[in-house]
């Protein structure tokens, strides 16, 4: 059940410019593995909001401020996205594929794609045939999605053609479709998974700018690559900076559609506010801390608790070095690893508001400490 009461709608944190650089991030493709130009465009859009940065070897990014303080504390999200890889052209001009990540194969037929070859950008479609021919193969085989059967068609009519667009073996593919408004402040996007992260880490820099706040530790803004594939950007950055506080956001699902067990994903809706987690890499007292915030600024907020891990980058920052004490801040979305991953606005910048309340209650002396 959502807690703590909303405050007046009218006092929009989104700016007119944040909501442009929003949409721009959101429609950037940013496949795991190349997410370079996702990562210039979020770099430059906070650069008047830090005083340094720091790029890793595969592309991570920490906008920093205040650098030269000893006490360091990391806010984070992901920047990558799932997608595909070419793997095979046929002798016809037919191209096979591999997965990039979690993407889910039974969204794919009739998909509008992207293949970024070495001379750029080349349209394709996931080629699917129409219904009275699979139905052809008789009765109880018409033929489902799988990896193995998918497939794209860029017009080609040879693999000499294909070659000559530039696709090559290894060309990433991205989906086209981008972002759009519902109504009721629903948002839709391919990889809200999970550059709204991006995004909200970006905002929460930016506020703490504008409102000229003077922090008594070093703010590491981290938005990290290869999540979709193992945690592994958040684990360099991690072990890079050794902050002593992380707090992450990623995406969490809403629970109120068909086909989600709410006995296993817990209760969770679009527009309630934020989701906190218990699990066991989460360190609860960060979490109280948190908690009495949304309570203090009456942010509302809903709860969730995780198993074994919380499968986002979360794990890395807890259980990097010698142990930092994070949590985890997540948005409710539907359609998880779609191109039409829906999301709240509020949720938005209720998200925004608890991470820079947050940062404004924690300070060196912070105690986080379970016993002594």
């Amino acid at each position: 059940m959502a807690k703590g009461k909303k405050k007046d709608s009218k006092h929009d944190i989104i700016t007119e410019k944040s909501f442009s650089f929003l949409k721009e991030y959101i429609n950037n493709p940013s496949p795991t593995g190349f997410e370079s130009s996702g990562q210039q465009l979020w770099l430059d859009y906070i650069r008047p909001y830090i005083d340094d940065y720091i790029v890793d070897p595969y592309g991570s990014v920490a906008g920093i401020v205040n650098p030269k303080a000893p006490f360091k504390i990391v806010i984070e999200a992901h920047a990558d996205e799932i997608s595909w890889f070419v793997n095979y052209i046929t002798d016809s001009g037919l191209i096979y594929l591999k997965r990039n990540g979690g993407t889910d194969h039974q969204i794919a037929p009739a998909m509008r794609v992207l293949i970024h070859g070495k001379k750029g950008q080349v349209k394709a479609v996931f080629g699917w045939p129409a219904i009275h021919t699979r139905m052809g193969a008789g009765a109880g085989k018409e033929p489902q999605p799988a990896v193995d059967n998918l497939f794209l068609d860029c017009g080609a009519r040879s693999k000499k053609e294909v070659e000559e667009l530039g696709i090559h073996v290894g060309s990433v593919v991205t989906y086209q479709d981008g972002f759009d408004e519902l109504a009721n402040g629903n948002w839709i996007g391919r990889a809200f998974d999970n550059r709204i992260g991006g995004f909200i880490i970006a905002e929460v820099a930016r506020l703490l700018k504008e409102n000229k706040k003077e922090l008594p530790f070093a703010l590491y803004i981290v938005n990290s690559v290869k999540e979709e594939i193992g945690l592994r950007g958040a684990e360099m950055m991690a072990r890079r900076i050794k902050p002593d506080i992380a707090i992450v956001t990623d995406v969490t699902h809403d629970t109120q559609t068909p086909f989600i067990n709410k006995n296993i994903e817990g209760d969770v809706t679009c527009g309630k506010g934020p989701a906190l987690a218990y699990a066991p890499a989460i360190q609860v007292k960060l979490l109280h801390l948190i908690e009495k915030t949304a309570e203090k600024e009456k942010i509302p907020y809903q709860m969730r608790a995780l198993s074994r891990s919380t499968g986002t980058d979360t794990d890395s920052f807890a259980y990097s070095n010698e142990g930092c004490p994070s949590a985890l801040i997540s948005m409710p979305l539907r359609y998880m690893h779609t191109t039409v991953e829906m999301i709240h606005k509020d949720d938005v910048e209720n998200t925004i508001k608890l991470i820079y309340h947050s940062l404004l209650q924690l300070s060196p002396k912070t105690d986080l400490q379970y016993f002594k």
